[in-house]
């Protein structure tokens, strides 16, 4: 491959190189965010549950062996064409890792540390907060950032439903068997994902407690 070619097909398709960055992230913030608001929650609720731990996080990991094309594919018929289904089904590949994390992380907590709240007079609801949540973070925000870099690659296959994304330049390179619109294409998402990992790291070192780090 020519990269003289490649820093051409670049600067001719930057423009539309540019709409599918921002649709990417669109459907890739979107997803997580979502999954976010699901997995951590039900994460807490499970470690309070531990009889159906297993058999929720079971569920989770069932929906994330089924390959990408097919999900998209079961969406088509009741959801038809665009965003919805695309967001519908890269949120749930970013459930286990954030719902998995989080339930390890919140039962790992030392229970002397839960015995000393309870002897302070802490409720429930305090040790959570205070207590479970703070220390169980660096795992918790470890799942979202696998989650994160497996969601903006999956993402790129949103092209096969017409959601767009980066995934549209990539197709456009394979169907012209054109090696430097593929790249093109697949630099961006790659670096979107290190770029967004990164940044997850910067903000899980903040907002670990001083104790942990």
């Amino acid at each position: 491959m020519d990269w003289g070619d490649f820093i051409d097909t670049v600067r001719d398709d930057w423009p539309e190189i540019l709409i599918a960055v921002q649709e990417h992230l669109y459907l890739s913030f979107i997803s997580i965010l979502i999954g976010i608001l699901i997995s951590v929650p039900a994460g807490i609720i499970i470690s309070r549950l531990k009889k159906i731990a297993e058999f929720v996080i079971g569920i989770t990991a069932v929906f994330q062996t089924i390959p990408s094309l097919a999900l998209f594919g079961f969406l088509l018929p009741v959801l038809g064409i665009g965003t919805t289904p695309a967001i519908i089904a890269l949120t749930v590949y970013a459930l286990l890792p954030i719902l998995r994390n989080t339930y390890t992380g919140i039962i790992g907590v030392d229970e002397s540390l839960i015995q000393a709240g309870k002897g302070m007079g802490m409720t429930s609801n305090q040790i959570l907060w205070k207590i479970e949540l703070p220390l169980a973070l660096p795992i918790i925000m470890a799942g979202i950032r696998t989650a994160t870099v497996l969601t903006i690659g999956v993402a790129t296959l949103a092209t096969f439903i017409a959601a767009g994304g980066l995934g549209d330049i990539i197709y456009r390179g394979l169907s012209t068997i054109n090696n430097e619109l593929v790249l093109a294409g697949a630099i961006p998402a790659a670096l979107l994902a290190i770029l967004f990992d990164a940044i997850l790291r910067g903000i899980e070192k903040m907002v670990t407690p001083k104790g942990l780090k």
